[in-house]
């Protein structure tokens, strides 16, 4: 029986909670991946690892032996973490250093020793736990910047591992991810996978231009090459479960939601903005745009409504409760400047809501506003498209987001911009439905045939054949047999010439094009001369770098030289 796909994430695609009465209660997750995994064939047998979502504090022994039991029964494997290590890993460095770096936030990321070895510690922890369950037959997928060492942890525990990761967020270009103090670090870390996936090609380039900087590292074709094996990186833009949000408005309770909202809001367009409470969601810009939208345009008073619903999220770090309070204010000053007795501008909700009522909002809502100012992808986006079966509708969205690429029919804007932002509000409205359901039906078939569980299909059949190629390039290409051939056949030979790369081959890659920094060990040289003295052989080195550079490194041997990619030869003691 094969080994069975294991999944590692930061969380389980179940919440733990333990009542006031003490009793645990299982909740199953709706997220992305968890949507992704579940649409996998049946036949894949698949093994889930990571954190349940409740600190090991709350829990004594037996708790954690019946929730390993009750986990046990749904594929998944739960790593209990304490409360010190879930502040300081995943509230610490995963979200106080990470997520605002690789958001372009950089005033937000905050760089703290005890946070980083936390990290490291916990990503040990995942490796130990990873490793009980895992052989060198083993499929592995690594979910996300929370788990960015594990890649190469577990590689070394297991070589022969078909390893991939997958980041679900941007990654940032060069000049962001230098001001990280353990860049390296995480960068090795990511390159113990086979596969390292992206959401789009642009983050994919940012990270293999970050290895060749920072590592030495070059790559060709989306392929990294190492000393001993290949990882290739490449983009997969994830999806959603189209056909569930598609026929959403087909279902009763839906239906009764949409009534509800109709009832409600009577002929008043509805402008829909739903985000997780992130300060990389661009709410506040959104906001007063919208109220530069109402300042000029006051003949859409009492017709247009902006129905917000922010859900919560990281609630314990200070900057996340920052933000509510400045949202807070700013509806309640918009409501207050331009709202009356029968109208209010802005219905704000901070909560979860139910699959109902968030289909039933994509359904009526006449523009969804969504303005991220940086976002790995955006699937709130994807959703509202593919909800959009009855009625027209408008999408406006940041080119900022990764789902900006694949929907080049919405208005896209700068989310910075907030002149361009009230444009397109004005715009949208103006549109005439023909239009927009013309749009919205293109952004439909496209986003329909590369769904949710064809991103995982596409990741894992990568996967593999990256494996595959791995373990091809790793076979050694100088066996026994194949030396001795060597060796006899230059023993025959009446004439010989040897021909030899220098960087990668005669030394070691180096990140820095000083001459210094890749000097020949005086063994190497002494081999190399004692080569080119052996009757009838010419001996030759070629290289990009300058003639003055092998001049000092090579000028008292017999070895021919080729400087600069051939533009200057050595030959018999003279350059040319």
């Amino acid at each position: 029986m094969p080994d069975p796909l294991v999944i590692v994430s930061n969380r389980l695609p179940v919440t733990i909670k333990k009542s006031a009465a003490g009793l645990l209660e299982v909740t199953p997750s709706n997220g992305g991946l968890a949507t992704a995994i579940a649409s996998l064939p049946a036949a894949t047998s698949r093994l889930w690892i990571g954190w349940p979502g409740i600190a090991s504090d709350h829990l004594t022994a037996a708790d954690q032996r019946s929730i390993t039991e009750q986990l046990a029964k749904l594929d998944c494997v739960p790593i209990f973490l304490t409360q010190q290590q879930i502040t300081q890993y995943y509230e610490g460095f995963a979200n106080g250093a990470l997520w605002p770096l690789f958001h372009y936030l950089p005033g937000y990321s905050q760089h703290h020793d005890a946070e980083w070895q936390a990290y490291r510690s916990v990503n040990e922890l995942f490796a130990h736990h990873v490793s009980k369950h895992a052989s060198d037959r083993s499929t592995i997928w690594i979910h996300d910047y929370h788990l960015m060492l594990l890649p190469s942890l577990l590689r070394r525990q297991h070589p022969g591992a078909s390893i991939g990761f997958f980041l679900h967020t941007p990654f940032p270009s060069y000049e962001m991810f230098r001001q990280l103090p353990h860049r390296k670090d995480l960068l090795l870390g990511l390159l113990g996978a086979d596969l390292v996936g992206f959401h789009i090609y642009d983050y994919a380039v940012h990270f293999a231009h970050s290895v060749q900087r920072l590592l030495g590292y070059e790559s060709s074709e989306s392929r990294i090459n190492l000393r001993d094996r290949i990882v290739r990186y490449d983009a997969f833009p994830i999806g959603i479960n189209y056909e569930l949000f598609a026929t959403a408005h087909q279902q009763p309770a839906v239906k009764a939601e949409m009534d509800r909202l109709r009832k409600h809001y009577g002929d008043t367009k509805i402008i829909l903005s739903m985000d997780r409470l992130d300060y990389s969601k661009g709410i506040l810009n959104r906001l007063e745009a919208y109220a530069t939208f109402l300042e000029r345009n006051p003949q859409h008073h009492n017709l247009v409504s902006l129905a917000m619903v922010a859900i919560p999220s990281r609630t314990d770090i200070p900057a996340y409760a920052q933000l509510r309070d400045q949202v807070d204010q700013a509806v309640s000053r918009i409501n207050g400047r331009f709202g009356t007795v029968e109208w209010t501008p802005i219905s704000y909700q901070y909560k979860n809501l139910p699959f109902e009522q968030i289909a039933a909002l994509y359904a009526e809502s006449a523009i969804a506003l969504i303005t991220p100012l940086r976002d790995g992808m955006n699937l709130v986006a994807k959703e509202f498209v593919a909800t959009k079966q009855t009625q027209p509708g408008t999408l406006i969205l940041s080119e900022m987001a990764g789902a900006a690429d694949e929907l080049p029919e919405a208005l896209r804007i700068n989310p910075n911009d907030r002149a361009a932002m009230v444009r397109a509000i004005e715009r949208a409205l103006s549109t005439p439905p023909t239009q927009q359901r013309k749009a919205l039906r293109i952004m439909q078939n496209r986003i329909s045939r590369y769904d949710v569980r064809r991103w995982a299909e596409d990741f894992l059949q990568e996967l593999s054949d990256a494996h595959d190629h791995r373990s091809i390039a790793a076979v050694p290409l100088l066996d026994a047999s194949r030396r001795a051939q060597l060796v006899a056949d230059f023993r025959r030979a009446k004439r010989r010439l040897i021909i030899l790369d220098y960087d990668g081959v005669l030394a070691e890659l180096v990140s820095t094009p000083e001459p210094d920094a890749a000097k020949p060990t005086p063994e190497r040289k002494q081999v190399l001369t004692q080569l080119a003295a052996q009757p009838d052989v010419t001996a030759a080195i070629i290289s990009g770098r300058t003639r003055d550079a092998l001049e000092d490194y090579f000028g008292d041997t017999t070895l021919n030289l080729s400087a600069e990619h051939g533009a200057w030869y050595k030959e018999q003691g003279s350059w040319q």
